[in-house]
């Protein structure tokens, strides 16, 4: 086989439907549009138009907002990390930073800081130094022998 050879498998493509060429070949006239209106006209985007009836989206009453000043936290349960120091990716001699668990894995990116919540056991001894936790997962690494390290701000939060 040669490069000037190639070609794609039949059936492979299909050749394009050549509308509005006249009445003899099936698709002219109208070109597949049905009749006059609005829509058989190029360029149309009616999206959520009901013929002059008050749209749904209108009708519907408006509800909540988006709060410009709320944080995003990354969520990381107790089970995550002892599974990142059983694989060995993360140092219990060291503190568990947000960075750290980034490196590890753990994490994607670090958006406004990390949340640790309860879920699962913890049997290594862990220093955390992280944006927040939870009180049951405080109670947790501290049953363990480690510690939680958190802003003020957050502590006040909770």
């Amino acid at each position: 086989m040669k490069l000037n050879e190639l070609r794609n498998r039949d059936g492979a493509t299909h050749a394009k439907k050549r509308v509005g060429r006249g009445i003899g070949s099936g698709s002219g006239k109208t070109g597949g549009r049905g009749v006059k209106g609005q829509k058989s006209r190029s360029g149309v985007s009616i999206n959520g138009f009901e013929g002059g009836q008050m749209p749904l989206y209108r009708r519907l009453p408006k509800r909540g907002f988006n709060n410009i000043f709320a944080k995003s936290y990354n969520t990381v349960s107790l089970a995550r990390v002892q599974a990142a120091i059983d694989a060995e990716k993360l140092d219990a001699k060291e503190t568990v930073t947000a960075e750290a668990l980034v490196k590890a894995g753990v994490i994607r990116r670090v958006k406004d800081g990390v949340r640790l919540l309860s879920g699962g056991e913890l049997k290594a001894k862990l220093a955390f130094d992280i944006a927040g936790a939870s009180k049951a997962a405080v109670e947790k690494v501290e049953k363990a022998g480690g510690s939680v390290k958190v802003p003020e701000k957050a502590a006040e939060a909770e």
